[in-house]
């Protein structure tokens, strides 16, 4: 083999240097894949606050569960098929959406990031999806709708025990230009979260041995939470507890069909029910006349060993989904497996968990970069299976036991 001494032209390629990413907003910018922003989430955020995130339920194999389902999928492609342009928008009661996808409603969201609900409204008007307020977010319905007046608003209920409250909740929700109400139904009392318990979870946190230790290792953080707006429930008083404790103390276990009934009433738009599990309760609930479902086990955070959404999805979409809109949450860390939810019939897919990991990296700029990255991967999905419109992928999807 005769060999040469090589070209500076021909090496010069190779010892490129890329700048260092000195900023959240450049790292954010940078990571590939959710899990990246995870890992960035984890190195720039308190344990406690992280693990909230991240955790689940008891042993959290619901949550495993969950991803195990999205993991078992497998695609049908059709090759030879025209997708040098696809339309990744849909329907969603009633309303055009950019993509199948809605920002889901998470608690406590300024404890990730001071920016809050506002920065993932922002984020979702850019993507052109639906974003929803929980009861237990810590920025009001005024103060969302006046940050971010036209992205589409969704707002989540908790029932109370305290029914008048509840009244005044819905009321303001309505006034504030809320478009759909989201009954959450699978939290008649709190589910038991370890990490929760082990790290002494409170809200707002609460200034021990640990967490004065955590300042130094998370300066940032503390820096943001101390010298902004205090952190604190926007619809309700401030409870000084942990949060299994708050549920606990002021949900209603007793809600029933009868409370179903009372909520739509108060509400004129849409009424869609948050925490189906089962085909016999989608249908139960579907005769009500609901305008939709979301089949989710909140994420693996309440009943560990519930039910898997994935698993459940295809029967409950057979039994109902010819008289209400189906939807469905819980393990989505990837834009394939919203395209894998929707193959198996789910109308939209809600995240939390995602975006809260870009929220945790890098503020609104990481929230963005989630359901960026989500919205390309659901794309490229589409292309390399052959589908040109959301609803040619229907179908192109088998599972294996998960």
């Amino acid at each position: 083999m005769k060999r040469r001494i090589p070209k500076w032209s021909e090496l010069k390629p190779m010892f490129g240097v890329a700048a260092p990413r000195l900023t959240s907003g450049s790292r954010v910018a940078a990571a590939p894949a959710i899990e990246d922003l995870r890992a960035l989430g984890r190195r720039r955020t308190p344990r406690a606050v992280f693990d909230y995130v991240d955790g689940g339920a008891g042993y959290e194999e619901s949550l495993d569960r969950s991803r195990r389902a999205y993991r078992a999928v497998e695609f049908r492609p059709q090759v030879l098929t025209d997708v040098s342009s696809v339309d990744t928008s849909t329907q969603v009661l009633g309303e055009s959406i950019a993509m199948p996808l809605v920002c889901a409603p998470t608690g406590f969201t300024r404890m990730m990031h001071v920016a809050g609900e506002v920065a993932v409204a922002r984020s979702a008007l850019r993507a052109g999806i639906p974003y929803t307020l929980s009861t237990m977010g810590t920025t009001s319905p005024e103060s969302l709708a006046r940050a971010v007046p036209n992205v589409s608003r969704w707002f989540q209920l908790y029932l109370w025990q305290n029914r008048s409250a509840s009244r005044e909740l819905i009321g303001r929700a309505r006034e504030a230009g809320f478009r759909v109400l989201t009954l959450t139904v699978d939290t008649p009392v709190a589910g038991e979260r370890l990490r929760d318990v082990r790290n002494g979870l409170t809200v707002p946190p609460k200034l021990t041995f640990r967490t004065l230790a955590d300042m130094a290792m998370h300066p940032g953080w503390w820096f943001d939470l101390l010298t902004t707006e205090p952190l604190e429930f926007a619809s309700l008083s401030n409870f000084d507890g942990t949060v299994a404790e708050m549920v606990d103390q002021m949900f209603d276990p007793s809600a029933d069909l009868e409370t179903l009934e009372w909520v739509k009433a108060q509400w004129d738009g849409p009424v869609v029910v948050k925490g189906i599990q089962s085909v016999d309760d989608a249908t139960r609930i579907v005769a009500t006349g609901v305008d939709g479902i979301v089949v989710s086990n909140h994420g693996g955070r309440q009943l560990d060993k519930a039910p898997t959404p994935l698993d459940v999805l295809p029967g409950v979409v057979s039994a109902v989904g010819s008289k209400t809109e189906v939807m469905i949450d819980g393990g989505v860390m990837n834009g394939a497996d919203v395209a894998a939810a929707v193959a198996l019939g789910a109308k939209a897919v809600l995240v939390g968990r995602a975006y809260l990991y870009g929220l945790m990296a890098g503020g609104e700029a990481g929230a963005s970069r989630a359901l960026e990255i989500l919205g390309s991967q659901f794309t490229r999905t589409m292309q390399l299976t052959g589908a040109r419109t959301v609803a040619e992928l229907v179908g192109r999807v088998d599972t294996r036991p998960s």
